[in-house]
């Protein structure tokens, strides 16, 4: 499967963005997702996952209450809802597809390009 993110962009500490991961070539209804996140200097890091059907959510720490994981299976699109906005939220976010159901970057086969997010203080 093609994974295409979308949606980021530069907010002021406390605002919103929305990030959309839409799927082609195949349906990201067979697909647990995932978004990951990497700021510059670290290494790419979890940030929420959702299983295939939609009925189990996962969140990192650092974003839970803030960020919302979320899918739609008839438009092949996975979203990620970001409030409350931090400058330490600034990183690029991926999302990713897997068979496996986990939070470990490794058991994403697919990836998508990535989309800039900073968040200004």
């Amino acid at each position: 499967v093609q994974l295409q993110a979308s949606g980021g962009g530069l907010v002021q500490a406390g605002g919103s963005l929305r990030l959309s991961c839409a799927g082609s070539g195949r349906t990201l209804g067979y697909y647990n997702m995932g978004w990951f996140r990497q700021a510059p200097g670290k290494e790419r890091e979890f940030v929420a996952r959702i299983r295939w059907s939609g009925d189990n959510t996962n969140y990192a720490d650092s974003v839970k209450g803030r960020f919302t994981i979320s899918r739609d299976n008839a438009k092949n699109t996975v979203y990620l809802q970001m409030n409350t906005l931090k400058p330490e939220d600034t990183a690029v976010y991926y999302c990713a597809a897997s068979r496996a159901f986990g939070t470990t970057s490794t058991l994403y086969d697919s990836w998508g390009q990535g989309t800039q997010v900073t968040v200004s203080s």
